[in-house]
């Protein structure tokens, strides 16, 4: 979507680092689906059904880092625990009213558990294209500064563009 004159046109680059500082290598990444977990309504008043999601709750939620080849830090992100990974991009905009290119940072902060790792194929001069696949618990997406998305499972939140959608379920349980 083009705010003002500027439109973002693509990923220019990015990088997967572990536990804030640690550069995990090249990969390329799936990031999560984010689905809204739903239960069917039906009864006296509705004219049939109506798949109702529930507020701030989502279904499974994975990503899948494909490597190009089988590294140690592959082996520590099989280890069942809680990973902190970071995706820290570049986006290429173009302002239209001025013809001029600039970039604008993206960062996704995901905590995810490994669910399996697939070690890939050996073929002579080819990558492995060795996978890790997560559980994402906890993800939050920033552009330009700007938080955008913050889903954490544990802790209740489901925020999208600054709205909290679970903010008043944390008061009714008592959490807040």
């Amino acid at each position: 979507m083009a705010t003002g004159n500027k439109v973002p046109e693509r990923l220019i680059n990015f990088r997967v680092y572990n536990d804030g500082n640690d550069l995990l290598g090249v990969a390329n990444v799936d990031l999560p689906s984010i689905e809204a977990m739903s239960d069917t309504v039906s009864g006296a008043g509705i004219a049939g059904e109506v798949e109702s999601p529930i507020l701030g709750h989502f279904g499974s939620m994975t990503a899948t880092f494909t490597w190009r080849t089988i590294t140690s830090e592959l082996a520590k992100l099989a280890n069942q625990k809680a990973h902190a990974l970071d995706l820290r991009g570049s986006q290429q905009v173009y302002d239209a009213a001025l013809g001029e290119y600039s970039s604008v940072p993206v960062r996704v902060s995901l905590r995810a558990t490994p669910k399996s790792v697939s070690l890939g194929s050996f073929e002579v001069g080819s990558t492995t294209d060795s996978e890790t696949e997560f559980e994402v618990i906890y993800m939050k997406v920033l552009v330009n500064g700007k938080e955008l998305i913050e889903i954490d499972k544990y802790n209740f939140i489901a925020k999208f563009d600054g709205e909290d959608k679970l903010a008043s379920v944390r008061k009714d349980l008592g959490l807040a």
